[in-house]
């Protein structure tokens, strides 16, 4: 599967790629190659890396930086993660990434306003053309909470690297749909996380993403649901 997960903060994107990974394994068996990082989940400063790969001290130098080096490390990772390389895996997840990028960067991050270098506005569609080149079947999945859903969570489970602020976070929210509805992508849905619980949300992301699945996840299907039935 090529999915790109996007939404504020606190919506619950990692939790539903948690999911997703879980429901992946379920029906299709373990990726190729094995050992393969399940998703990538770090593209929100300060976040730069997969987990605990990064120390805190170290964060916390990056964080020093300037605006110049912060935006030309994030488009390493925009580049990277365009690789032929990782293509070539069986799934390729990738949450926030890009539009993640468009609507932070600009605010908190000291680069990428509307005509200046590095422009994150325009990097999008940059990106989503090489996407749609390299990976046309790639399904964009919107994850959404009210504002006052994301408010209320961040009060009782806050991150410990997080660059939101609450006074942000209807605009943040709003952002997020505009780009989702000018995304170049062809295929996309919404998951509203509300008032839907974990287990229901996961439902519906298996409904919506079944008429989407490439040739080659249904014959992933076919062939683990055969092994399972030991044929």
């Amino acid at each position: 599967m090529r999915l790109i997960i996007v939404g504020s903060e606190y919506a619950g994107k990692t939790t539903l790629a948690n999911e997703i990974v879980k429901w992946r394994n379920s029906v299709m068996g373990p990726p190729t190659p094995l050992g393969i990082v399940e998703y990538h989940d770090h593209f929100t400063l300060p976040w730069v890396g997969h987990w605990d790969e990064i120390s805190d001290e170290d964060l916390e130098k990056f964080m020093e930086l300037g605006p110049e080096l912060k935006e030309m490390f994030q488009r390493y990772q925009f580049s990277y993660h365009l690789s032929p390389m990782l293509y070539r895996d069986t799934d390729h997840i990738l949450i926030g990434f890009h539009i993640e990028e468009a609507v932070y960067a600009p605010r908190y991050y000291g680069y990428g306003k509307k005509g200046e270098y590095g422009d994150r506005e325009s990097m999008v569609r940059h990106i989503e053309a090489e996407i749609i080149e390299r990976a046309p079947d790639t399904v964009l999945i919107l994850v959404k909470s009210k504002p006052e859903v994301i408010k209320e969570r961040m009060r009782k489970y806050p991150h410990t690297r997080t660059v939101l602020r609450e006074e942000d976070v209807d605009e943040t929210v709003d952002l997020f749909e505009e780009h989702y509805n000018h995304s170049l992508l062809r295929y996309r849905f919404v998951l509203d996380t509300s008032e839907a619980t974990v287990e229901q949300t996961r439902e519906e992301f298996v409904e919506k993403i079944g008429p989407l699945l490439s040739d080659s996840d249904r014959l992933r299907i076919q062939i683990h649901s055969t092994r399972l039935l030991g044929g």
